[in-house]
C-alpha cells in the first residue's frame, strides 16, 4: 500500500502502481465516491453527444433502430480497454 499526501488544494497524487493497474492517464476523468471505508475513485469517460449520434447511425446501418445504454457502455469499455493496451 502506498501513502499519498493531500495538497493545499485538496489534490492527491495517485501512486504509479495504482495508475498503471487501471490504465489511468493524465487528463482522464475519475468519479469520487465516499464509502464507509474512505473515498473510492473510479475511471470515467465523458462522451459528447455528437459521438453518441455517430453510434446511433452505426446502429441503424446494422439493422438496429438504436443502441441500448448497455451496448453503448460496452463500446466505451472496449475503447478504454484498447487505450490501456496501447499505453502499456
Amino acid at each position: 500500500m502506498a501513502l499519498t499526501k493531500v495538497g493545499p488544494k485538496f489534490q492527491v497524487t495517485i501512486p504509479k502502481v495504482a495508475r498503471e493497474a487501471i490504465g489511468l492517464n493524465v487528463g482522464d476523468l475519475v468519479e469520487a465516491t465516499t464509502t464507509k471505508d474512505g473515498v473510492l475513485l473510479r475511471p470515467k469517460v465523458a462522451v459528447d453527444k455528437s459521438s453518441l449520434a455517430v453510434l446511433q447511425v452505426q446502429a441503424k446501418r446494422s439493422g438496429k433502430s438504436r443502441l441500448s445504454v448497455r451496448e453503448i457502455e460496452a463500446e466505451i469499455a472496449a475503447v478504454r480497454k484498447e487505450k490501456t493496451k496501447r499505453s502499456a
